[in-house]
């Protein structure tokens, strides 16, 4: 189990994922205020150099690279730091094990979080998580180790953290339905025509947040909207029909909670994701954050819009999903991945991404997923079909 941190004491944090997008902001506000933390461990898959970087700068005890290809370039980067070096998807998994650190952030992409978000859970540790997938490839096996050990799970992404910011847990059943605000990303106005020769530079361009490019595109096709729909599904326990969807181009409003009386609580916020990681550092207290203050008067007017499924129908494949239950959203997670990497390396298309998803989904069972084994083989079996699908849709 996790060790409890001593009153007063800094907090012992392990980053998972350092090297990424969130996890290059979680470590700049854990520098800010070194007094308050003290870092156990770092990973990152194959940025040995920045990540070295990083646990000079953190004194982290311990840095492992995924790949193990890098090793030998991390162990000559920390050599007389005596930061301890080590390389390989097991390493990885071992850091988040690691009991000295009461929080871990969960922040590698895709799939591959799955195993060392799992591992910190086990341990009993408040986990941040900016991984999605872990949820929509494991969301009740994943709810189910989190009652057994104890754990607590953080919302990273702003908007459920915006709901679990105003969500009555002790009270849910006040709650009437959760409204997730989406930007509409780069394409929100743009026909099919347009988004059928859209470029990788094209889709990454986000109007409002700054991410990676996977996440990125998965806003430019609106499916990161449909993979945050089933996270909340398991993290709220709330029911599919009564999570809707909003399109909101100023990102101000991250969320909202709708409770039986009418009322309709909202968090606000500029778009910076050190708002949310921060949150979740300082649980359940607050800390400060060099992130721009919300202007209310600069920002002059909110604007609100229905999702257009006929011309984004992502959103409208993870309601499918979620409503066939099993291993259906293991499949398009996995089926997403393998899609966006392809269009990402400009194998296919834009509207290539969500015809990949939809023949995967067409293509497997949909069965029960009942243990850890089950959602692997899932998973690796909607990759193999989702790759062979990736030269037929631009036959």
């Amino acid at each position: 189990m996790v060790v409890k941190r001593a009153p007063g004491a800094p907090r012992r944090v392990t980053i998972l994922g350092s090297t990424g997008s969130v996890g290059t902001q979680t470590v700049d506000l854990v520098a800010r205020d070194p007094a308050s933390f003290a870092v156990e461990a770092l990973t990152a898959n194959r940025n040995a150099a920045l990540l070295a970087e990083q646990a000079k700068t953190l004194n982290a005890r311990l840095a492992v690279v995924a790949d193990p290809a890098c090793y030998a370039e991390l162990k000559a980067a920390l050599s007389g730091t005596g930061i301890e070096a080590a390389a390989g998807p097991e390493a990885v998994v071992e850091a988040a094990a690691r009991g000295q650190a009461d929080w871990v952030m969960a922040a590698i992409v895709g799939a591959a979080g799955l195993e060392p978000t799992l591992a910190a859970v086990r341990r009993g540790a408040s986990v941040a998580f900016a991984n999605k997938e872990v949820l929509v490839c494991a969301g009740a096996l994943m709810m189910e180790e989190v009652k057994a050990h104890g754990a607590t799970l953080l919302p990273v992404d702003s908007e459920h953290n915006a709901i679990y910011q105003v969500f009555d847990f002790k009270h849910p059943h006040r709650v009437r339905r959760l409204i997730l605000t989406a930007s509409g990303g780069p394409f929100r106005t743009k026909d099919r025509a347009f988004m059928a020769t859209a470029t990788r530079e094209q889709a990454v361009a986000h109007p409002t947040w700054e991410m990676g490019a996977k996440i990125s595109v998965d806003s430019a096709t609106l499916m990161n909207k449909g993979l945050e729909l089933i996270e909340a599904r398991f993290l709220f326990d709330m029911p599919e029909e009564r999570i809707d969807v909003l399109v909101h181009p100023q990102s101000v409003i991250h969320s909202m909670v709708e409770y039986v009386d009418g009322s309709v609580l909202a968090q606000l916020g500029t778009p910076d994701m050190r708002i949310p990681i921060a949150y979740t550092l300082a649980w359940p207290d607050r800390m400060e954050t060099p992130a721009q203050r919300l202007d209310l008067f600069k920002a002059r007017e909110l604007t609100f819009e229905e999702p257009d499924l006929e011309r984004f129908p992502a959103l409208r494949l993870c309601r499918a999903a979620l409503q066939s239950g099993g291993g259906a959203p293991t499949i398009l997670s996995a089926a997403n991945e393998v899609a966006v990497e392809a269009f990402l390396d400009r194998r296919i298309g834009f509207l290539d991404i969500e015809r990949v998803v939809e023949a995967t989904l067409d293509a497997l069972p949909h069965q029960r997923l009942g243990d850890l084994e089950a959602v692997r083989a899932t998973d690796a079996e909607a990759r193999r079909v989702a790759a062979e699908h990736l030269g037929r849709v631009r036959a």
